[in-house]
C-alpha cells in the first residue's frame, strides 16, 4: 500500500486528537499518523479507502489545514 503525505497545521497532541475524531471510522485504525516533530507536521496515510480530497476535507472539518505533499 502506498503511503500518502499531507502537510498539516497541527501543533500538539490535542490537535492530533481533534483530527483523530474527524478520521475515526473513515480510515482503518493504525493506518495514519502525524509526525509533530517534522516542520510540516506531516500526516502519513496508508489507507486507500478515501481520496486525497476527502482526507483534506476531513482534516479541515476538524479545524486544521492540510495539503498533499
Amino acid at each position: 500500500m502506498k503511503k500518502r503525505l499531507f502537510k498539516t497545521s497541527a501543533k500538539c497532541k490535542g490537535c492530533v486528537a481533534q483530527i483523530d475524531a474527524a478520521l475515526e471510522g473513515r480510515l482503518a485504525d493504525g493506518s495514519w499518523n502525524i509526525d509533530l516533530t517534522s516542520p510540516d507536521k506531516v500526516l502519513a496515510v496508508e489507507d486507500e479507502s478515501l481520496s486525497d480530497e476527502e482526507i483534506v476535507s476531513l482534516v479541515k472539518s476538524a479545524g486544521f489545514k492540510a495539503e498533499r505533499i
